[in-house]
């Protein structure tokens, strides 16, 4: 379980709920967006991907003109336009409404 991501020099390390490190990745131009238990969201232009604690790529999507907004239990919420959308970590749209 992901209790935290860090930028650590040129890394993005995965840390659990006692400290310990589980998992890191080269960083490279990957901008940590936001953080749940089980995964993380990352903006690599010109995509949004999630990453699991063992940083392995789960899914990815084209990010047009989305800015993530946060991320809670298996879900992310993106502003999309005048939209508000929710994401599973599978990047597949669960809802959508105005802003």
């Amino acid at each position: 379980m992901i209790s935290d991501v860090r930028e650590k020099g040129s890394y993005l390390e995965v840390y659990d709920e006692k400290s310990n490190r589980i998992s890191r990745m080269l960083a490279g131009k990957l901008e940590l967006a936001a953080v749940t238990g089980s995964f993380f969201v990352v903006m690599h232009d010109p995509y949004i991907e999630v990453y699991d604690e063992d940083c392995k790529r789960i899914s990815r999507m084209l990010q047009g003109h989305m800015t993530i907004r946060s991320a809670a239990g298996k879900t992310f919420t993106v502003n999309h336009g005048s939209y508000i959308e929710v994401y599973d970590e599978n990047c597949e749209r669960i809802s959508r409404k105005n802003a």
